[in-house]
């Protein structure tokens, strides 16, 4: 099945709820598809590897039954991201359940790998992968993913460097395939502003992290509540790659937030132990959470999205009117 006739009748809004680390669970997922958003989890949440059949088998029944329920207001696909590292000795184990269970789409990260899409691909599921610039785009593009996550500047947890004008414009000069774009998108007027430089979907996740249905804890929830883009530290120090972090979760974990060491990127790793420990404590946030001012149910902070969304519209339409007849 394409990604068009997967999404067709079922988005409300253009958006991706960005897979949490640790913090994203069946209920978040459930919530997010319910609304109108593609809800997505990483597959290394569900420990031990056995849950995750578990997980896909609750949401794909609890979505089932809002269909039925709601034909008129059918949910949104899902997505599982997989991380494609070396460190990660589940991949395959949970490539082989996605397969299983036909997800409609998966969000590889940390490398590209042809395997890993032929599998998605035998049964007619979609793959994007997350990149950082050009050269990681083509070559995932190249290693046969379907789409791709620009993750700019100003994006929670692992993000890149590049202004997501400079990014995206990079990207659309030789792809044209699905596009999302990741980086400070909290509220829905920058929704807009990502279709609007050429991504076809907003990739978000800092705002869902102060939902009722994150896996987060109290104080993390209210810091990003709380929080502002003065209160984001971009270092590699705790994975090995670059990301952006809560400054209060840094100096609360005994290290000075404004004087980090570099960590050796050689010795990244994502198969859980020790890095999980690292997200558990050091809590990871994008730079656009000054939009975030409670904790919500899911469902209401998609709401707001969609009614900032259509207000946005409707100010662009009227500024281009004023524009074109002046």
């Amino acid at each position: 099945m394409s990604l068009e006739s997967a999404l067709k009748g079922r988005l409300r809004l253009p958006v991706i709820g960005a897979p949490l680390f640790i913090l994203s669970g069946p209920e978040l997922v459930i919530a997010q598809c319910k609304a109108g958003i593609v809800g997505a989890f990483p597959a290394l949440n569900a420990r031990p590897a056995e849950v995750l059949d578990e997980w896909l088998r609750r949401i794909q029944g609890e979505l089932g039954e809002h269909d039925a329920k709601y034909p008129d207001r059918l949910s949104a696909p899902f997505a599982v991201n997989q991380i494609v590292h070396k460190s990660n000795e589940r991949l395959m184990h949970d490539v082989e359940l996605c397969v299983r269970h036909r997800v409609p789409i998966v969000i590889t990260s940390l490398g590209a790998v042809v395997e890993v899409n032929q599998a998605i691909h035998s049964y007619g599921g979609t793959v994007f992968h997350d990149v950082i610039t050009d050269k990681f785009a083509r070559k995932a593009i190249e290693k046969g993913a379907d789409g791709l996550v620009a993750v700019a500047a100003g994006a929670g947890g692992h993000a890149g460097r590049l202004s997501p004008f400079a990014l995206v414009q990079e990207i659309r000069q030789w792809f044209d395939g699905p596009l999302a774009l990741s980086g400070a998108i909290a509220n829905g007027a920058a929704i807009l502003a990502a279709q609007a430089a050429g991504a076809d979907f907003a990739y978000i996740g800092s705002p869902f992290i102060a939902t009722e249905e994150a896996r987060a804890a109290p104080d993390y929830k209210q810091a990003i509540v709380e929080g502002t883009s003065a209160d984001i530290v971009f270092s590699n120090l705790f994975t090995g790659i670059h990301g952006n972090y809560l400054r209060k979760s840094i100096a609360n974990a005994g290290l000075d937030p404004d004087a980090l060491p570099e960590a050796d990127p050689s010795k990244m790793n994502f198969g859980g132990g020790a890095a999980a420990k690292a997200w558990r404590d050091i809590w990871g946030s994008g730079q656009g959470i000054a939009s975030v001012d409670a904790v919500v149910p899911a469902a209401a902070r998609i709401e707001r999205f969609a009614r900032e969304y259509h207000e946005a519209v409707a100010r662009l339409a009227a500024k281009v009117a004023r524009f074109e007849g002046a």
